[in-house]
């Protein structure tokens, strides 16, 4: 009998990355002007690619700038899709929530409701009071992150964010060597998700897709440091919600050989050092679903090419 083969948008890749870069050009190490950013966004979203792609990533403070740079490009077809931005604080939330109220309602007025919605934020925390003040703070219809600490107190953190039903944000790296936490620290906090089933999304160092040594920003001198490959933050949840101790997700978090991970039609493939681990489709859809929703990157074109140089695209 000939082999069915599933739908594209059945297969292990896709349903793992589906949606799964929020797009950050704005910030390090890229630092795009907006209206540069903003045409990047629509050329992805246009693209073959464009599933691959979730949310404009924008300051509260910069929404204005956004929608003078964007306003040309945006859909207005009754029955488009609306562009989808998360929008990080200042610090001063009453300012951003106002921010992002009259965003929303200017795209409502002008776009009627095609053009572009602001309907993420994403917000540090440094306490367990500084989770329940901001929850009181928030509208209830907002769907927030709160970055916490890869610290000692971070399942704490992340219990008292399952408790208020907010989401957690967690930061894998920066532009120096020093911003990057311990695959020990991402484990703990993959675990907290795990137990407490909350959704988080992760940030920052996580613009290619296997773990390796690479340049810390753009310029041509620029040292190099380890950084975490977003395909292992993926397996590594992906392990753990198929029962695997703490100890074999920070292999599969440290693993740097692209062909101990593969990718078919049915299943996802890690070849350790001790055991093979099979990841099913159904692991990978409880993995968004319930873990890891997205990873926000200044780049897309770093992980839609090195993933599809590896096969996963």
């Amino acid at each position: 009998m000939p082999v069915r083969l599933l739908p594209l948008t059945e297969r292990p890749a896709r349903l793992l990355l589906e949606g799964i870069v929020d797009y950050a050009g704005l910030f390090p190490p890229a630092g795009l002007g907006m209206t540069k950013a903003v045409r990047n966004f629509a050329h992805y979203r246009a693209g073959g690619t464009g599933w691959m792609l979730g949310r404009f990533v924008c300051p509260a403070a910069r929404l204005p700038e956004f929608s003078a740079a964007a306003d040309p490009l945006l859909p207005r077809d009754a029955g488009a899709i609306p562009w989808r931005l998360t929008v990080t604080g200042s610090g001063h939330v009453e300012a951003d929530l106002e921010a992002i109220r009259a965003f929303n309602e200017r795209h409502r007025v002008c776009f009627d409701e095609c053009g572009a919605t602001a309907d993420s934020y994403e917000v540090r925390v440094s306490s367990v009071e500084e989770i329940v003040a901001l929850h009181h703070q928030l509208p209830t219809t907002l769907t927030t992150w709160m970055e916490v600490p890869l610290d000692e107190q971070c399942g704490q953190y992340v219990e008292t964010i399952a408790r208020t039903g907010r989401r957690a944000k967690m930061r894998a790296g920066g532009v120096t060597p020093e911003a990057f936490p311990t695959s020990a620290g991402i484990v703990t906090f993959l675990r907290a998700l795990l137990t407490c089933n909350v959704v988080a999304k992760a940030t920052a160092g996580l613009h290619h897709p296997v773990r390796g040594a690479y340049r810390l920003t753009y310029e041509p001198d620029a040292p190099t440091c380890r950084m975490f490959g977003f395909l292992n933050v993926l397996l590594a949840a992906a392990v753990m919600a198929d029962g695997a101790r703490d100890v074999v997700a920070q292999q599969v978090l440290e693993e740097s050989d692209p062909a101990a991970l593969q990718v078919n039609d049915t299943h996802l493939t890690w070849h350790g050092p001790d055991d093979t681990l099979t990841m099913t489709r159904a692991t990978l859809q409880q993995v968004r679903e319930r873990m890891i929703a997205s990873i926000g990157s200044c780049s897309f074109t770093e992980p839609v090419d090195e993933s599809r140089t590896l096969g996963w695209v």
